[in-house]
């Protein structure tokens, strides 16, 4: 496919690619737009060139604060969409090429949440990630729950802090136990972490009741957005029994604006780890239904420059998106377009892909060295942490760009 769009090969926004994001100029409305290479395509301006004729929808789901409306045309019609783009851009007569204006430079606009997200769910999926845990706080010969490898374990999250990538966020306090007290403090969290997962979005409801199986899935899932699930490995060590996560973790999670959707991944199906025992019958799957994106952590302090800390891959998940929204629906809980799923830390077999400073530092005994002689066992104030991620196949490139994070101290 060539575009006659100057783009650098190494971009993520690639004619391959086409994610949709929400964007905003100085003293004007929110809009939809569509990242190639370092541009932004303005799709409410292209609409009123004519290229989305045959589709049978109005402007006004291009002028808004969310992609939500967007996407609840199904995917028969934002497919279509993306398509006519992608063709609009390789065809050299395209009434795009006489009209500069539709395009926006990226560093020239404020980018929003893609989507209202009303709720979130977050799954413990991978199983490096899953034995690592185990390993270090249970019994290291049976670092596995019983049910770990008969269902996809999740939580129910806090959709309203979940924030865009560029917002900074503040150090968490809660009830820590320190060794050796009879009782717990509140006091500042002194083991903020990061977890390395990806998230992706519902693209169409269901009704309370009803359940979709992993065959459907992909027909309900609009597309992936990169997630850091930030953690408070001491809050959570002290509150997560019995119900799990709560304070450690409704303080922020962290996502990129751009939503790379289903079909741009397409190409990079892959097949995902072996699953034994066989899984029940609700969450058979066939074909291919793992991804391989390349994922990529760094740390980046104050007034230093970044070091990557681990490098990942979204195919090493044991439990695929397929199955998590089958088993998440199972019991005929309802979907709504924008609801958010993440995937779970991705952590591979390799010391250098784990997903969290936990893992990497291994609880605090191993501190992770930077630049410049520095070192972290958990992430301290005014640290940036940017997690990066992108598929390639030959000349095929489709990434996900970035979402970056600085952690403050406590209010």
């Amino acid at each position: 496919m060539q575009t006659w769009i100057k783009i650098d090969k190494n971009s993520d926004f690639s004619i391959y690619n086409l994610p949709f994001g929400v964007y905003s100029m100085e003293n004007k409305n929110k809009r939809i737009g569509i990242a190639i290479g370092d541009l932004i395509l303005n799709l409410e301006a292209i609409y009123k060139l004519g290229v989305f004729d045959e589709l049978n929808f109005h402007s006004n789901v291009f002028v808004s604060n969310y992609l939500n409306d967007f996407i609840s045309l199904g995917k028969k019609t934002t497919v279509k969409a993306r398509e006519i783009v992608q063709k609009e851009l390789c065809n050299m007569s395209s009434v795009l090429r006489n009209d500069k204006s539709i395009f926006i430079k990226q560093k020239d606009v404020t980018m929003h949440m893609p989507v209202k997200i009303g709720d979130y769910t977050d799954f413990y999926s991978s199983i490096e990630h899953a034995t690592n845990i185990g390993t270090m706080f249970r019994d290291p010969k049976n670092a596995l729950l019983p049910n770990w490898r008969h269902l996809p374990v999740g939580y129910h999250g806090r959709a309203s802090s979940i924030i865009l990538s560029g917002q900074d966020i503040n150090r968490p306090k809660g009830q820590v136990m320190l060794n050796d007290n009879a009782a717990p403090s509140f006091q500042e969290s002194k083991r903020v972490d990061f977890e390395l997962e990806m998230g992706f979005i519902i693209g169409k409801s269901t009704d309370l009741g009803e359940s979709v199986s992993t065959h459907e899935a992909e027909d309900f899932i609009f597309g992936k957005v990169l997630f850091n699930d930030w953690s408070a490995r001491d809050i959570q060590k002290w509150e997560y029994i019995p119900l799990g996560p709560f304070l450690a973790k409704s303080f922020a999670s962290s996502i990129s604006p751009w939503v790379v959707t289903l079909e741009a991944l397409e190409p990079f199906k892959t097949t995902g780890p072996k699953q034994e025992p066989k899984v029940l019958p609700h969450l058979e799957t066939k074909g291919a239904k793992n991804y391989d994106i390349n994922l990529e952590v760094l740390i980046k302090p104050d007034k230093e420059t970044e070091k990557t800390v681990s490098r990942s891959n979204f195919k090493f998940m044991y439990w695929n998106m397929c199955q998590q929204l089958a088993h998440h629906t199972s019991n005929g809980c309802n979907m709504n377009v924008g609801d958010m799923m993440a995937s779970g830390t991705i952590s591979g077999q390799d010391a250098d892909s784990y997903g969290s400073m936990l893992e990497l530092s291994w609880a605090g005994s191993k501190p992770v060295n930077l630049n410049n002689g520095d070192s972290r066992k958990f992430i301290k104030d005014n640290d940036t942490v940017i997690m990066r991620g992108y598929c390639q196949k030959g000349s095929i490139r489709v990434g996900f760009g970035e979402v970056k994070t600085k952690l403050l101290k406590s209010l």
